[in-house]
């Protein structure tokens, strides 16, 4: 009895430790992925087909684009050619350009080409990038730095700039980029979008002091922030180890996961309101994801500690695919479009956004890093 019990016990041990260095269960991380996909696939054949919530939109919108960043990352963990052929014929179908032209410098419409540049890496041709240099050059070209006016612009415009550099091997790009981010950072607003005392970013200047909240705390959005590590963790994996600037990225990421970390609800998920919890504070898929995407990237490359940030990053996790991914792959509480907490409230497990397609590109992002650890 004693060596069966003994056996039993080392058979346990052995049983935890493996389970401590293995939180994830990377073949049903992976259907998870697959599960929310579909659903989304199977309801949106039509890659051309217009978007219409209160007003009729084409389907090359930053919504669309921030879910085809998500496929391509699930594309990049399991090469499935119907993954392919579907971001490949929504590009074709737009003549891989934007909605407003090229001599546009609004991130949103040229977030699209984050998957142009993808697409062309897989296959080059040079009609897949036309459009997408005309846009990017014309901001290269010109003096302003003051684009990037809201924090979801940083996402939007962000991996552009990097995917451009690394492609055409010149720095130029990742010059222009850090300035543009830095001006968000540093000069937008009173002093800058960013606050550096509490590791988190106002929306924009209609949110930095004096406006508050109503515990009177600073108005610090979930995906707005979201955006913003999301974009960091995004370009870090872009640009070469020795590109200018990489130290000041990884500085911010880290200092935002720190933020985030005491704030995460009990459920694994972060409030709409990061300090007003009171109010418009329920948990929210996208910012949620977006958070675990940066902390998942930082884990897996040295930026975070493992000991610390995988207990926060499996928390969220969990809490997204127990809570909010129905049987059916559609993500329930995602906030719909806007630009601060009160926008499209309240949310349920069933409840559909305005928009369902960025809410999972950034699931997609989360689940594909998640995927990727050691």
């Amino acid at each position: 009895m004693k060596k069966h019990f003994l056996s039993f016990s080392l058979g346990l041990l052995i049983s935890g430790l493996s389970f401590a260095q293995q939180p994830f269960n990377k073949k049903e991380v992976l259907e998870d992925m697959q599960l929310a996909n579909k659903y989304f696939m199977e309801k949106w054949q039509d890659v051309g087909k217009t978007i219409i919530t209160n007003k009729e939109r084409p389907s090359n919108i930053w919504t669309r684009g921030v879910y085809y960043e998500g496929l391509m990352a699930l594309y990049e963990i399991y090469p499935d050619e119907t993954y392919y052929k579907y971001a490949y014929d929504w590009a074709e179908f737009h003549n891989w350009g934007f909605r407003n032209g090229n001599a546009n410098r609004n991130a949103d419409d040229y977030c699209a080409a984050q998957t142009y540049i993808d697409l062309y890496i897989l296959e080059p041709d040079s009609k897949k990038l036309r459009n997408t240099k005309a846009c990017i050059n014309m901001l290269m070209n010109t003096p302003q730095l003051d684009d990037w006016s809201w924090i979801d612009a940083i996402q939007m415009g962000m991996p552009v700039f990097a995917k451009l550099g690394v492609l055409e091997n010149d720095t130029r790009y990742f010059e222009k980029m850090y300035e543009m981010y830095m001006y968000t950072r540093n000069k937008h607003g009173d002093n800058g979008l960013y606050n550096p005392k509490d590791g988190l970013w106002w929306r924009d200047a209609d949110f930095d002091p004096p406006y508050t909240e109503p515990n009177g705390e600073d108005c610090y959005w979930s995906r707005g922030n979201g955006w913003v590590i999301g974009a960091l963790a995004k370009v870090l994996s872009i640009i070469p180890e020795d590109a200018p600037h990489r130290d000041q990225y990884i500085k911010d990421l880290k200092a935002m996961a720190e933020a985030l970390v005491p704030i995460q609800r009990n459920d694994g998920f972060w409030n709409v309101s990061l300090h007003d919890p009171s109010h418009f504070g329920g948990k929210e898929t996208s910012g949620t994801a977006l958070f675990i995407y940066g902390m998942a990237y930082g884990v897996n490359n040295g930026i975070l500690s493992k000991d610390k940030y995988l207990p926060v990053i499996e928390k969220g996790w969990n809490g997204i695919i127990h809570e909010a991914l129905n049987d059916n792959g559609f993500l329930g509480y995602l906030q719909s479009t806007g630009k601060e907490p009160k926008d499209g409230m309240p949310l349920s497990y069933t409840k559909v956004p305005d928009f369902e397609d960025y809410g999972l590109g950034c699931f997609l992002l989360a689940g594909a890093e998640i995927y990727r650890m050691k």
